[in-house]
């Protein structure tokens, strides 16, 4: 498809949909955990997705290679998505998908404050500065309420989800200022899945039996997320990513975490109190204006 200017009804609906998946794997996640420790499933994951990816890439003719000067950088990113998915999958074992969906995908604040000291031309403005000002009480707000009820997750948990997403946004700007960025988006994702599949299985060892009460379901729920979610999801987002304006498709990123709350409560039927709602409204608000990026005007020239 030729590259667009703004997000039609095709690019909308895309976007829609991947935040929807997105916001339903958390739950997912969870509910594999009941069959499968963590850990082990995070490179599990990892592994089968690998070879998914490993054939698309194959199939369509890309560029696999480690000697282009991008296997130290690749190396570490896969390294970050490892330790990224350890607290991950684990905050979901202790925390309620609610909650972890708020503060998850805060990736975008620890995101724009990194680029402020690494990438050149990504300062903080004081829109962005507000945007940050407005994300922060959101997550202060929902990290400082425990709740009465004990479905309110723990502590623990919650700081694995911030921690997490601290490591997502640290893959960004890795791929960002360094050679990685010239690679084909199969490649960063080979890199991530190769790495992470060498960690976190071995590493899973530390955290108990691998099977805890492994059901048809679970099996099938793995398979979800290896194909749709991982291999198909992503690079479905970097597909529409090269036709359509960044700036315009980081506004539908507040969608992911309120269908993750919304899946919730629908499937889980998680308790959602004001807290939750409140806290999400802020920090989508912040993330929004965190991304916004005015258009230029039309000059007679482009005419």
């Amino acid at each position: 498809m030729e590259r667009k200017d703004h997000i039609d009804l095709f690019g909308g609906s895309v976007l829609v949909i991947f935040a929807m998946v997105m916001g339903l794997n958390q739950v997912v996640i969870k509910v594999v955990n009941e069959g499968m420790q963590p850990v082990f499933q995070a490179g599990l994951r990892s592994l089968f997705a690998f070879f998914v990816v490993w054939g698309w890439a194959l199939w369509r003719g890309k560029r696999i290679s480690v000697t282009d000067g991008t296997f130290k950088a690749g190396v570490l990113t896969g390294c970050l998505f490892s330790i990224e998915f350890i607290f991950l999958f684990l905050a979901l074992d202790m925390t309620t998908v609610a909650r972890n969906s708020i503060f998850w995908y805060s990736m975008p604040v620890w995101m724009a404050i990194g680029a402020h000291f690494l990438i050149e031309g990504e300062r903080l403005n004081a829109k962005k500065i507000l945007g940050l000002i407005i994300s922060m009480v959101g997550l202060v707000w929902a990290f400082s309420d425990r709740g009465l009820d004990g479905e309110s997750g723990s502590l623990l948990g919650d700081m694995m989800s911030i921690l997490g997403s601290m490591c997502w946004a640290g893959i960004g700007l890795s791929v960002r200022v360094s050679k990685l960025k010239e690679a084909s988006i199969e490649m960063q994702l080979l890199y991530n899945l190769a790495v992470s599949a060498i960690v976190l299985l071995p590493f899973s060892l530390l955290f108990g039996d691998w099977i805890r009460d492994l059901q048809t379901m679970h099996v099938f729920m793995l398979g979800f997320q290896v194909v749709i979610v991982v291999a198909g999801g992503f690079l479905v987002w970097f597909w529409i990513l090269t036709i359509y304006p960044a700036s315009d498709m980081a506004s539908f990123g507040f969608l992911t975490p309120a269908f993750g709350v919304i899946f919730s409560w629908l499937i889980l039927d998680e308790a959602i109190s004001f807290t939750i709602l409140g806290a999400l409204v802020l920090i989508s608000a912040g993330i929004v204006l965190i991304n916004y990026k005015p258009k230029k005007p039309i000059s007679n020239e482009d005419a």
